[in-house]
């Protein structure tokens, strides 16, 4: 049976791409490392963020709905980094560019080493990075 190694890509579909690409330009390039470039599909604009493991698309959404994180489709996306002192580092560069996240803190609650900060884009869309915790390191090496 094949196994998933990853997540490819994840499309967003958002109701302005120049806000959204500011912000995401902030907080993906700026504050996390990820690269960037644009194509055309379907006569639509794109923006592209990606790194060595997946992108993160920017699509112009064809409704104009507000996101509801408790209706069907995405409640949050996460991003993980190494350490619990990278989140602390993610949520002051995002704080200090201007991104209403939340200060960096553990959440027990969710697992003993949990360190997360959260905040959200221009369409409402939750966002979250998270530390590589314990279980996840030990539920990879261990597969």
């Amino acid at each position: 049976m094949p196994e998933v190694t990853g997540i490819d890509h994840i499309y967003i579909a958002i109701s302005d791409l120049a806000r959204s690409e500011v912000f995401y330009d902030r907080v993906l390039m700026n504050t996390l490392g990820f690269r960037k470039n644009k194509f055309t599909l379907d006569g639509d604009p794109h923006v592209q963020y990606f790194n060595r493991h997946f992108g993160y698309v920017l699509r112009p959404a064809r409704t104009s709905y507000p996101h509801d994180p408790y209706s069907p489709g995405l409640h949050h996306f996460c991003l993980r980094v190494d350490s619990i002192e990278d989140v602390v580092a993610a949520s002051a560069q995002l704080r200090g560019a201007g991104i209403d996240a939340s200060e960096a803190k553990n959440y027990p609650e969710y697992a003993p080493d949990y360190w997360a900060t959260f905040f959200s884009d221009p369409d409402g869309i939750r966002l979250e990075v998270t530390n590589y915790r314990l279980e996840r390191r030990e539920r990879h090496d261990n597969w």
